[in-house]
């Protein structure tokens, strides 16, 4: 958690603050403090903008026309998949498939990838510290297939039993999936070693890379992953945006999973033949401002750099978790070795949504919750957590605000 403290020449904090206009506002009468960038990012003026012009200069719909507005859409729309691909390191843009974000990508390898090949006795192991998307898709694939939802534990420290998944890879589980961090307990996983462990079993292994993308660079080649999904909102671009990258060789043998437009080579009564991957699982007209505003936030993470945004990042986690130390009664979930700028915690005595509910009114928005993650509140027998994320654009200033105000918080409620 202690990184090498970043040059201001380097890394501006201030000019970075000023890209983003919605942290300038006011919450209660009181400076916004905004702490729950897990849940959604705040948005840049440049991604702002690039929708904004889009709509006002180039809308039109992609790939069916030839006029020029058809043609201006479609060059940015196919651009952000091309930046998208590079920075995750694909190695073909043809791997990537444009989605509403994480659920969507998961589902489509749960009913075009999983549902046609699991019979009954067969498995997919998940593990506890899941987000009820990468559990929910298997359980519902599994109940229509015969098959079972295996589990792989967690220690009190929030961090994967990776003896335990891999003695858990037997014969009869057809897929693996685990998070890469957890959006709970901000836990970084080892893909890499468990990627490793799968290939050796022959079992494919689905990567849920929400919480990841925004924090650090990852390349899907040296992951060594099968699946691998992201979410745009969680990093600075607009909702409903994301993407699900998969080998080569899984994309050509996976049916269609929705069908209409765009997604066909050619319709007859007869029978209708399907484009080549991705468009074969691309049906109908996509969200393609949001994937120009995917793009522009693309842009916007190379020009600030992720050695720079991780050095920050981490050195705002471990100032936070320190001063959240400091009072009296609070529980923190979730202390990996290694983890990204999530803290989830708990005040003794009080009611994580109460207490949310008090910060706001001092201007501060974290989350309370289960943060569809009931099988991890279980694990720790409780029903909610407080969380606070971080991202690149917070500060320590606003850490001590946030800490000042769950001071004032605390007495309330003692």
């Amino acid at each position: 958690m202690n990184a090498t403290a970043i040059p201001a020449t380097v890394f501006d904090i201030r000019r970075i603050r000023e890209d983003f206009p919605l942290l300038s506002r006011t919450v209660h009468g009181k400076p916004l403090v905004y702490f729950d960038n897990a849940n959604t990012s705040q948005k840049p003026v440049s991604v702002i903008e690039a929708v904004n012009q889009h709509y006002r200069e180039h809308n039109a719909n992609v790939a069916r026309a030839v006029h020029q507005l058809g043609e201006e859409a479609t060059a940015a729309y196919e651009g952000a998949r091309d930046k998208l691909a590079r920075f995750i390191n694909a190695s073909s843009r043809n791997e990537l498939i444009l989605t509403s974000g994480t659920t969507q990508s998961i589902n489509l390898v749960a009913y075009s990838y999983a549902l046609p090949r699991l019979k009954p006795g067969d498995a997919i192991l998940t593990t506890v510290m899941e987000h009820h998307a990468n559990i929910v898709p298997w359980q519902l694939v599994a109940a229509r297939s015969g098959a079972t939802v295996k589990a792989a534990p967690i220690n009190q420290r929030g961090e994967l039993i990776v003896e335990e998944f891999v003695a858990m890879l037997t014969p009869e589980v057809k897929l693996a999936c685990v998070t890469h961090v957890s959006n709970v307990l901000g836990t970084v996983n080892p893909v890499r070693e468990i990627a490793r462990e799968c290939k050796k079993r022959g079992i494919p292994l689905l990567v849920d890379g929400s919480q990841a993308v925004p924090h650090r660079p990852v390349d899907v080649q040296a992951l060594g992953c099968d699946f691998y999904a992201l979410t745009g909102h969680k990093m600075l671009a607009p909702t409903g945006t994301g993407a699900l990258w998969a080998k080569r060789e899984h994309l050509e043998a996976m049916p269609p999973f929705f069908g209409g437009g765009e997604m066909i080579r050619e319709v007859r009564f007869s029978g209708t033949t399907f484009a080549a991957p991705p468009h074969k699982f691309e049906a109908g007209t996509p969200n393609i401002a949001g994937f120009v505003g995917l793009g522009a936030a693309l842009d916007y993470y190379q020009s600030v750099g992720f050695e720079a945004i991780h050095a920050w990042e981490q050195q705002l986690l471990g100032y936070a978790t320190e001063r959240l130390r400091e009072i009296p009664g609070v529980r923190i979930f979730g202390e990996a070795k290694e983890k990204e700028p999530v803290i989830s915690f708990l005040l003794e005595g009080a009611q994580a949504t109460d207490m949310a509910t008090l910060l706001d009114l001092q201007g501060i928005a974290v989350r309370s919750g289960h943060h569809c993650a009931h099988p991890l509140m279980q694990f720790y027998e409780v029903p909610a957590t407080l969380r606070a994320s971080l991202a690149f654009y917070n500060t320590r200033e606003e850490v001590d605000a946030f800490i000042v105000a769950l001071l004032k918080v605390r007495k309330l409620l003692m």
